[in-house]
């Protein structure tokens, strides 16, 4: 398979220790309780939260909803929610493209009465998008491509990738937009 650098890894250390910065002022006052959708915002997760300058409490929540390039139903089975009744809550995801995840997780949430919920994703895909759903902290809004590494995979394959790639194909007839959200 045939990879091309979509963020480097300097990019994203600069956009994740941003991204830090505004959580950390928006939550000085409160406790904060992240959870970590499994297994794509692992990396990220830990590095967002090295970027927070103040205690986080950590949690995760696995959501199964592509196998390959393939979307799929989410996987209930594998989802166990974590309790989170009265926090103030981070959802931290990989990805946000179709919306799917989302409409399935926050309402499951919900249901435990939280202060609050708020998601944090790096990569946006908003031409994607069928559930309308806009996360509160976006690190890259990016254009169409399949996307890996930096924890995002293609069948468990390159997670390991330091920096986020995009397969190299005929879909693909120049290098997708990369840009940092607007506030």
């Amino acid at each position: 398979m045939e990879l091309k650098t979509l963020i480097s890894e300097e990019e994203l250390k600069h956009r994740i220790i941003e991204l830090g910065k505004d959580i950390e002022k928006d939550y000085k006052d409160k406790e904060l309780d992240l959870i970590c959708i499994l297994k794509g915002s692992m990396i990220f997760t830990a590095d967002l939260m090295r970027a927070i300058n103040k205690n986080v409490k950590l949690d995760f929540v696995r959501v199964v909803s592509y196998d390959g390039e393939t979307r799929k139903d989410i996987d209930v089975m594998k989802t166990i929610i974590p309790k989170i009744t009265g926090k103030d809550v981070l959802l931290v995801e990989d990805i946000i493209d179709s919306g799917y995840t989302m409409k399935f997780l926050i309402p499951e949430l919900k249901k435990q009465k939280p202060n609050s919920i708020k998601v944090c994703t790096l990569l946006d895909k908003p031409e994607k998008r069928i559930i309308p759903f806009k996360a509160d902290y976006v690190g890259f809004d990016i254009g169409d491509a399949f996307v890996l590494g930096y924890g995002l995979d293609y069948n468990q394959d390159y997670r390991n990738l330091p920096y986020v790639a995009y397969k190299d194909d005929e879909k693909v007839k120049e290098k997708p937009y990369v840009k940092i959200p607007k506030k």
